[in-house]
């Protein structure tokens, strides 16, 4: 049959199925793209006897899986964990040709992640962490001595190269340094020996400071808030909806430390939209019922002023005054909030670092509250300080700082992080394609459908003049606003303070919107010329839209596929990987972990990090951390121990992708229990269909170590 006659659709039932060979060939007739791992709708993998299919009609892959030509098994399966779900009956496919010219994403419930496809690609920088950083150059096959296995092979400066095996992939990790490149190290001049026992030495110092400062923290008398009144469940019962699992966590957090008599500091990190403002107002809520003040600071004008309106009207029903302090307040207004505030006429004060000022005197301030702390200059990082000498003190973030260095951290500072998003949030539908004019003017024409705005982000000042100009040639009508960092604050302000009030229909703007405001009406993102944009940055961007109930868009184009440099194409196919709300958390494992690590780290250990890279950094500090606990050498768990006689590696007849199979020798050796072991068996099963004798004969010597 010739494409030209081809079907447009084909049913597979348990009953009925085509054989195994026949069905690939009509995957083929219906544009059906093979891939070693199906993500995306309209795309199909084989392993064996099994076939898994995303149908371009369906929200989720099925998986097939084949004795002979007979159908044993027919399931969903999840694009996240790639593990079996539900059995169906049977599955329609219809045409790939005949579906969209561009890909939208739905969004799962979870993310790919490095446990199911490694996050290392032939090319990265990766660090061994005793012999340093080089370039993964991939996975080879060799023979050393009796020792038959696949090795990881890594690249060092000059001519050096390393064979790593099985047993020592634990030791490595993937180089994230942020902005900072990589600087690869010989084998055998002792420099990355030199590097890390400085780093080590450095970390010893920041392990023994941080001990230092918490009981310092707990020595200082604070303000034992009451337990929740009447009053503080009724205002939690007014949000009208049900916290989510990690919102309900946190707000139980957030009141034990509150009730306790030694002073809060606590971090909430949670994406764009994911319910940080109501525990805010809980917990100002809490402070005020105590009659003690609270202070509220946000980096901008725009978000001062939207605070504002939202605590105003959470508040209304309670005696309670609320005021804010930024640039829209004359100084005669200011100066009366600031005599009001010293006598405690003023219970709640929102504002940007107007509220530094060394003017301000609280009558009795009990609760300090901080939105994006990264974003202050040092001058006023250090004013915060002062303020939270002895007082609860409550920091958000929407900027994804693992919780990695958190753990590390134990009790430096208390960290809850929301992962769920809201239930009547709807997941973003991100469409990824090369840059048409007529899919701008078809999602521009829907967001006006439904007289909603739209962010289009254009990440070059100069250029900002004619791609307005470009616009108004497609929607003469359209009311379309400027917005960049080279702007005054003032003119900024304007211009996003007429967004907000609808007086504009499109913001056209650089990157100066990754933190930007909650405006339930924009609920589409045009992203131009992805490719110069960093994956964290993308990220960020389109979490500026789908804040509301509605359906929100994200289109992530981008110039010229065949133009694209490597690394284009890699942050774009990262982005295609990670497509779930609440993805930041691994997203800025590639792209923003430094920045926002180093904010809580400061300079010098910034540099630190930066040498060894995030995550060997992250480790050694957690070592230097329970160093300090216990007072010596914390104990540390066996290596796996592969026998010299043993054939060690999967074969790629098996797991074809390198990267599946680099994620599952990891695995592998960190397995710690029989009945992790035990599960791994049955994702193997599942997944690719029974393990050859060389891998079962693997998992058995590496569960013969295990308890």
């Amino acid at each position: 049959m010739t494409k030209a006659t081809a079907p447009k659709k084909i049913t597979i039932t348990q009953t009925r199925p085509p054989a195994h060979k026949a069905l690939l060939g009509k995957l083929d007739d219906l544009f059906y793209k093979r891939v070693t791992m199906v993500m995306e709708q309209g795309e199909y993998a084989v392993r064996g006897s099994i076939i898994d299919i995303f149908p371009v009609n369906h929200t989720s892959p099925v998986r097939l899986d084949y004795l002979g030509n007979d159908l044993e098994r027919l399931n969903t399966f999840n694009i996240a964990t790639q593990k079996s779900l539900d059995a169906v009956k049977s599955v329609k496919l219809e045409s790939a040709r005949d579906s969209s010219k561009y890909s939208v994403l739905e969004r799962q419930k979870e993310t790919i992640d490095k446990s199911v496809i490694s996050d290392i690609q032939i090319g990265d920088y990766v660090v061994h962490e005793d012999y340093g950083i080089g370039i993964f150059k991939g996975l080879e096959k060799r023979q050393f001595g009796d020792r038959e296995g696949e090795y990881v092979f890594i690249e060092y400066r000059a001519t050096d190269k390393l064979y790593v095996p099985l047993e020592q992939i634990h030791l490595l990790h993937r180089y994230s340094g942020g902005d900072s490149k990589a600087k690869v190290n010989a084998l055998y001049d002792g420099s990355w020996q030199r590097i890390k026992q400085k780093t080590k030495k450095a970390l010893r110092e920041l392990a023994v400071e941080v001990y230092e400062m918490i009981k310092k923290r707990q020595a200082v008398k604070g303000t034992a808030f009451t337990e929740d009144s009447e009053y503080q469940l009724d205002f939690d019962n007014a949000a009208g909806f049900e916290l989510t699992l990690h919102q309900a966590e946190a707000w139980e957090a957030i009141k034990g430390n509150m009730e306790a008599d030694t002073p809060m500091d606590r971090l909430i990190c949670g994406d764009v939209g994911f319910g940080k403002t109501e525990l805010l107002m809980r917990a100002a809520f809490k402070a005020v019922e105590s009659q003690k003040q609270v202070a509220i600071l946000v980096p901008t004008t725009i978000l001062a002023e939207q605070h504002l309106r939202t605590f105003r009207k959470r508040f209304d029903p309670y005696p309670y005054r609320i005021e804010g302090m930024s640039r829209l307040k004359s100084d005669s207004q200011c100066r009366t909030i600031i005599k009001d505030i010293k006598t405690q006429k003023v219970d709640i004060v929102i504002g940007t670092h107007k509220l530094l000022q060394k003017s301000i005197e609280y009558a009795d301030l009990g609760l300090l509250m901080v939105d994006e702390e990264q974003r202050f200059g040092v001058s006023h990082k250090e004013r915060i300080k002062q303020i939270k000498a002895n007082v609860d003190v409550l920091t958000t973030t929407a900027t994804p700082i693992p919780r990695t260095l958190y753990m590390a951290l134990t009790g430096a500072k208390e960290f809850s992080v929301l992962k769920t998003p809201p239930p009547n949030r709807k997941p973003i539908q991100t469409i990824v394609a090369e840059r048409h004019e007529d899919l701008i003017k078809e999602a521009i024409n829907q967001e006006f459908d439904r007289n909603g705005q739209i962010y289009y982000l254009y990440n070059v000042v100069r250029g900002l003049p004619a791609k307005e100009k470009e616009i108004k040639r497609l929607f003469p009508n359209a009311r379309i606003g400027i917005a960049h960092g080279q702007m005054t604050p003032e003119a900024l302000d304007t211009v996003m303070v007429a967004f907000y009030k609808h007086e504009i229909d499109i913001l056209l703007c650089t990157t100066i919107i990754e933190n930007g405001l909650d405006i339930s009406n924009v609920n589409t993102v045009i992203i131009d010329r992805a490719e110069y944009l960093g994956l964290s940055q993308i990220h960020q961007i389109r979490g500026r839209v789908g804040r509301s109930s509605k359906q929100a868009y994200a289109y992530v184009f981008y110039s010229n596929e065949q133009a694209l440099s490597e690394k284009a194409q890699k942050r774009l196919q990262a982005v295609k990987e990670a497509v779930t709300l609440g993805a930041g958390y691994q997203l800025a494992m590639k792209d923003l972990e430094i920045r926002g690590a180093g904010t809580l780290l400061g300079e010098k250990q910034h540099g630190h990090m930066t040498a060894i890279g995030f995550d060997l950094y992250c480790k050694l500090l957690e070592e230097s951390v329970l160093r300090v606990k216990h007072e010596g050498r914390p104990p540390r768990k066996p290596s796996i121990l592969i026998n010299a006689s043993l054939k060690a590696y999967i074969p790629e007849s098996y797991i074809e992708n390198p990267r599946e199979r680099l994620a599952m020798y990891q695995r592998l050796t960190s397995l710690e229990t029989k009945d992790q072991s035990e599960d791994l068996l049955w994702e193997l099963r599942d997944r690719y269909g029974e393990p050859p004798l060389i891998v079962t004969n693997l998992l058995k010597a590496i569960i013969a170590q295990l308890a």
